[in-house]
């Protein structure tokens, strides 16, 4: 970012304060040589840009810093008071809120229970009950809603849920329904897309083409490419759950589009634990989850079950559970062709190095692609962490007036 951006004064001021604002964001405080050296712009309109940023509340003074020979300098930093927003994570079982500053300095989180089989009223009540438990000091700016389906775009519903567990979500126009029932500026995204979002500053933070499966009791993945997550024209992109493979039923076998078959009948949660309780894993049955189930497998690759013969039943049943995997992955990364695929979900969490070794091992094999397979890297709620990132994103383009300068934005 230089002086030398074309267009009218307004314009070059918009951009030449967009550009310091953010750069404090990145770097935090910094002193007006500071400023005018990281942009490039000379010493008096870095003044310039503060003075406006300053009168404007979008930057405050941040104290002296001593210690330096010479003139004591002042700093600026971002006001974190210039907005909030919040991340919101519902499942069937939580209701999950985190609450940050416009700088993105978390002030508080919270999970509390799901209500059971509730109606509207009831998770309207239940979604402003955990809201007020971690308030902002005003509104905030952005609310981004992570859920089990994702928003068609064309009609405003959500699809790809299950009508049963997300039956109160099943209204037109889902977005504008949910922001005026909380009174509040609210996005819906899908949750494996928000865990995408989380972990580009992550396990793929050098890597713009990238693929996440998302594998727990139900399978899912997000696609980033070009650094943009591609939600698809209906929204359903990286809806992999359905994706008809050899040896499982098809959707008109299975009278259901939204039932189990496909990759999700041969690599889900109900078919991991049964292919492991076959080939003898303690324990891997219905009466653990399946990140249990994995678990209990993957001591057997390290040697920790109490018989050899245990250990290597273990061992092929995790393989068996790596060439599910990799048989839905080899179709993804066929057409689309990434530089890297993330592993997430807690059925990779407990799998760890051992599986993420034998899904590469077995995608070499069916594919042609020569993607790297990293396992996630984001620690704590990834989804939670990926609605932080789009809210903030959002309320720094409306507060700032706009994306980085030669930024990506999702």
């Amino acid at each position: 970012m230089t002086e030398l951006v074309r267009g009218t004064p307004g314009l070059v001021r918009a951009v030449n304060d967009r550009a310091a604002v953010h750069l404090l964001l990145r770097q935090g405080p910094l002193t007006r040589p500071e400023i005018s050296r990281l942009t490039g712009l000379s010493k008096p309109t870095a003044s310039q840009v503060l003075a406006r940023l300053l009168d404007a509340g979008l930057v405050v003074g941040n104290g002296l810093r001593t210690g330096l020979p010479g003139r004591v300098p002042e700093t600026y930093r971002v006001n974190p008071a210039a907005a909030y927003v919040t991340a919101v994570d519902v499942t069937p079982e939580w209701i999950a809120v985190r609450a940050a500053d416009i700088t993105g300095a978390v002030l508080g989180e919270t999970e509390a229970p799901a209500p059971a089989g509730a109606g509207r009223a009831e998770l309207m009540a239940a979604l402003r009950s955990a809201l007020g438990r971690v308030p902002t000091p005003e509104p905030p700016k952005r609310v981004v809603v992570g859920v089990q389906g994702a928003v068609d775009p064309t009609s405003g519903r959500l699809g790809y849920a299950s009508a049963e567990d997300m039956a109160a979500w099943l209204v037109p126009d889902v977005e504008r329904t949910l922001g005026e029932a909380l009174g509040l500026p609210v996005r819906i995204e899908n949750d494996v897309n928000l865990a995408a979002v989380a972990e580009r500053a992550h396990a793929a933070a050098d890597c713009p083409d990238f693929v996440l499966l998302w594998a727990d009791e139900g399978l899912g993945a997000a696609l980033v490419l070009d650094g943009r997550l591609h939600r698809g024209h209906f929204g359903g992109a990286g809806e992999v759950g359905y994706l008809p493979l050899p040896g499982a039923a098809t959707a008109r076998e299975a009278g259901d589009h939204y039932g189990h078959h496909g990759y999700q009948q041969l690599a889900g949660g109900d078919a991991v634990r049964d292919l492991l309780h076959a080939h003898g894993v303690p324990g891997a049955d219905f009466s653990e989850t399946v990140a249990e189930a994995v678990r209990r497998a993957g001591y057997g690759v390290r040697g920790a079950l109490p018989t050899d013969e245990a250990a290597e039943a273990a061992r092929a049943g995790l393989g068996r559970v790596a060439a599910r995997l990799a048989a839905g992955l080899a179709s993804i990364v066929t057409v689309v062709d990434p530089g890297l695929v993330v592993l997430a979900g807690r059925l990779c969490a407990a799998g760890g190095e051992p599986l993420r070794a034998l899904v590469e091992r077995e995608l070499r094999v069916l594919s042609h692609s020569r993607a790297g397979i990293r396992l996630s890297a984001v620690t704590g709620n990834p989804v939670l962490a990926g609605a932080l990132d789009l809210a903030l994103t959002a309320a720094r383009e409306e507060v700032f007036g706009g994306p980085p300068p030669l930024g990506r934005s999702f």
